[in-house]
């Protein structure tokens, strides 16, 4: 995509307000994981060497579009701080005449954050006044969040009505990959897609069926298409509302349209153990499938190797109970060896990886769940729309 970044536009001297991620989880006001804060210090180290002076806005968990101490951004500022060595300085609020006078009047070399977007219910209203306080604290804004791309908010699309918008260098990577796996991928060409719903991945099979030359389906979702097929599903998830749409897929994709050979079984979810592994169409009725088995595993093996390009978004199983984890993880350590493009679609996918220690070994790994999940599906995101385009 022909989207501009910020190596576009001459940055020293000039006042950047920054969309950042930083919806991270916190325990006791402490951020326990800073993943999503390290993925955006390639762009504000290097707005901060440009000279230019930088302003931060994100959001953090619900709040309800009102003040929540719960939500504040102050640990958020305090990660940031010892993750670049230098102070970052959290306001008490964002478009208030004394906070901006506040961020005005502070040293060029400072680096600023803001209050918790979600405080305020304009933002998710993308109310245009609000959009425009926003706007008061920069020159030039540039997005870096790509996990809420999909959503059109005043401080992913409406603030662009107001500043000139660039792509930060995550968004400029996310791109470059998922971009580059539906226009222009390497062949053979392969997606990987579970999870739990079909109905979450009809768009993704539909866009990606024009693109990829195989579709490995795992997760509860290929329940819904054994039923289909009017097999033996036991207790496993089944939308039952689903069927015909999955008849008509199989239908139409043929044997580009591959489901496991077999399940692993289990009393439920929080199953201490599995209850075994049987083939497809003979899951007892009791038990669920909850996750893909040693021989669908071996099956996928074969087909992804000497693959060039590779997607996978949605896990095998359950795999948050290591005692139905092993196809998601064999799947990961497949993807880890593979030497051409791979991609993990963000979500449960990007969880399960890092989770494994495997994310090195992967091409990329996205950070928007939602954002990816509705890129591959070929819908166009508001917050990538309003970006300047590349002349």
């Amino acid at each position: 995509m022909n989207k501009a970044s910020i190596r576009d536009v001459e940055l020293e001297g000039k006042r950047i307000l920054m969309r950042a991620d930083f919806n991270v989880p916190l325990d006791d006001g402490v951020v326990t994981d800073d993943q999503r804060l390290r993925a955006a210090l390639p762009t504000i180290r290097y707005i901060r060497q440009k000279g230019a002076r930088l302003v931060l806005m994100s959001h953090l968990g619900r709040p309800k579009g009102a003040p929540d101490p719960a939500y504040r951004m102050d640990p958020v500022a305090a990660a940031l701080t010892d993750l670049l060595e230098m102070p970052v300085l959290k306001l008490d609020g964002c478009t208030e005449d004394d906070v901006v006078r506040k961020a005005e009047e502070r040293s060029h070399e400072d680096i600023i954050l803001l209050e918790n977007l979600r405080f305020y219910p304009g933002e998710a209203k993308n109310d245009p006044e609000f959009a425009n306080g926003l706007a008061r604290h920069g020159e030039i804004f540039v997005n870096d969040a790509f996990g809420t791309c999909h959503r059109a908010h005043a401080s992913t699309v409406g603030v662009t009505q107001f500043l000139p918008a660039y792509a930060g260098f995550l968004v400029e990577k996310e791109l470059e990959f998922l971009a580059g796996f539906l226009e222009s991928p390497e062949r053979p060409c392969i997606a990987i897609l579970g999870g739990s719903k079909v109905s979450d991945k009809i768009g993704v099979i539909e866009n990606l069926s024009k693109v990829v030359d195989r579709i490995l389906v795992g997760g509860a979702m290929a329940f819904t298409f054994f039923a289909a097929r009017g097999q033996a599903v036991g207790r496993s998830l089944v939308e039952k509302d689903r069927i015909e749409t999955a008849r008509a897929l199989m239908e139409s994709l043929g044997d580009r349209l591959v489901l496991p050979v077999d399940v692993v079984t289990g009393t439920g979810i929080e199953a201490a153990s599995a209850s075994g592994t049987v083939a497809i169409g003979e899951v007892p009725d009791e038990l669920m499938g909850l996750d893909i088995g040693p021989k669908t595993l071996k099956v996928f093996s074969e087909i992804l190797k000497g693959a060039r390009s590779v997607a996978w978004n949605g896990p095998m199983g359950v795999f948050e109970n290591p005692s139905f984890a092993a196809g998601t993880r064999g799947i990961a350590e497949i993807l880890a060896k593979i030497e051409g493009t791979t991609v993990i679609g963000g979500g449960d996918s990007a969880a399960a990886i890092n989770q494994m220690g495997l994310a090195d070994k992967v091409s990329h790994v996205s950070t928007g769940g939602g954002a990816s999940l509705e890129f591959l599906e070929g819908r166009e995101l508001p917050g990538i729309a309003a970006l300047r385009s590349r002349s």
